[in-house]
């Protein structure tokens, strides 16, 4: 099994920022990880934390916001730019 970092969940959360990922692949990815992960140790309840969260970003009550997603990488130690151009 492949250990989870925060490398891992910081990528597919731009993935998903990016609009390489739908909402239903990042939940299913996260559902799975929870499942069937081995978390990094050093970062294991900030990343479950996530994680978990991010598995139940389909369901209305809960969902996903781009302050979510920003929260989530400022916690896995990245910062966040948002980058807007014209149309081509």
């Amino acid at each position: 099994m492949t250990i989870i970092r925060r490398e891992d969940v910081a990528h597919k959360l731009e993935d998903y920022l990016h609009q390489r990922l739908t909402l239903a692949e990042l939940v299913d990815w996260a559902e799975k990880v929870m499942q069937e992960g081995i978390f990094d140790e050093s970062d294991l309840e900030m990343l479950r934390d996530i994680v978990s969260r991010l598995g139940l970003a389909d369901v209305r009550t809960f969902g996903l916001t781009w302050e979510d997603c920003s929260n989530y990488l400022t916690r896995l130690g990245y910062r966040v730019n948002v980058e807007v151009s014209p149309p081509h």
